[in-house]
């Protein structure tokens, strides 16, 4: 396998799923690169539950094939069960129970040796940050304490994917920090691949290597924020901010031998560059080399709450102020 070729743990070819006369995906064509974070972001009813559910084999699709590490969702469960580990937007556990005495259970379920499922026990509980609330009842906990025992649930089953659905839901801000910082972990200390729904923007973009923009159960665009940014801007003159030190006339001038800048305005010590194409490496470069000091660097237009309102534009798609902040 070369560099460029990489593994993919998740595929869907013409995933399809209706209920009588609504679509709720729609020809869905997926990649999930192993390793990596995937983000399906769309507003409630887009169709990413409906998308997880066949992934699970836990909803047969009406045409097309959900695929998980090449077997087949709908034929081959037991197999995907094993390789999955799924924590859905409102985990269920023994309310009655402490978190260990619900993870031995599962560990029982999974028909792990007693041994080694007291260590990935106490692994997981330390790792999510539960130590100390490991022997409380888990009526107790708080939500966002109840979302860290389900990653560690997850985690005793020690799965190379991980499908989580709105896994912030409900959270404090503080929780969602933490929450997201280990899935940071999970999938670059691990190696394990997390495929996540949100309708949380920034979150999304926090975390995730790429996203799929759902939108009525279509995937109207897919890639990383520089793709679908690079995507949506094509043909157009790009503006870039720019901020260096020092700030003078022959900042602006270093500027202006950039090929490709059209027009400089100046606002404070803000410049904005106006450019037929993306010039910010060659002018990272320049200016290291001439001794600025590079204090900001923006290209409008591709924050991925600019991408996600445009996407909607040019869709036709209405309704889209409602969905993309958090």
């Amino acid at each position: 396998m070369t560099d460029t070729a990489k593994e993919i743990l998740v595929e869907t070819i013409n995933l399809t799923k209706r209920y009588g006369q609504l679509t709720a995906v729609d020809k869905l064509n997926l990649k999930v690169e192993k390793g990596s974070i995937f983000g399906l972001l769309g507003p409630n009813g887009a169709g990413k539950t409906t998308t997880i559910l066949m992934l699970l084999g836990l909803t047969e699709p009406t045409e097309g094939k959900a695929l998980i590490a090449g077997y087949d969702s709908t034929y081959n469960p037991i197999k995907v069960k094993s390789i999955v580990g799924y924590l859905p937007d409102n985990v269920g556990f023994y309310t009655d129970m402490t978190g260990i005495e619900n993870l031995n259970y599962t560990a029982e379920l999974n028909g792990l040796d007693p041994k080694e499922a007291k260590k990935r026990i106490y692994d997981a509980i330390e790792r999510v940050g539960l130590k100390d609330a490991a022997n409380r009842k888990v009526g107790e906990y708080s939500r966002g304490m109840r979302q860290r025992l389900g990653i560690a649930d997850v985690l005793v089953k020690d799965p190379p994917l991980i499908i989580m659905d709105e896994p912030t839901l409900g959270i404090d801000p503080e929780g969602v920090r933490e929450l997201l910082a280990l899935i940071k972990t999970l999938a670059r200390e691990d190696g394990r691949t997390i495929l996540l729904s949100s309708h949380l923007l920034h979150q999304v973009q926090e975390i995730c290597d790429k996203v799929g923009i759902f939108v009525e159960g279509k995937m109207i665009a897919c890639g990383t924020i520089d793709e679908l940014g690079s995507q949506l801007l094509a043909g157009q003159q790009l503006q870039i901010e720019v901020m260096a030190e020092p700030f003078g006339e022959a900042l602006i001038d270093t500027c202006k031998t950039i090929e490709g800048v059209n027009d400089i305005k100046v606002k404070g010590h803000l410049l904005t560059l106006k450019c037929s194409k993306d010039i910010r490496k060659q002018l990272s470069r320049t200016l290291a080399n001439r001794g600025y000091e590079l204090l900001h660097l923006y290209l409008r237009g591709v924050s991925l709450n600019d991408i996600y309102q445009r996407y909607f534009q040019k869709e036709g798609y209405h309704g889209a102020e409602g969905y993309a902040g958090d």
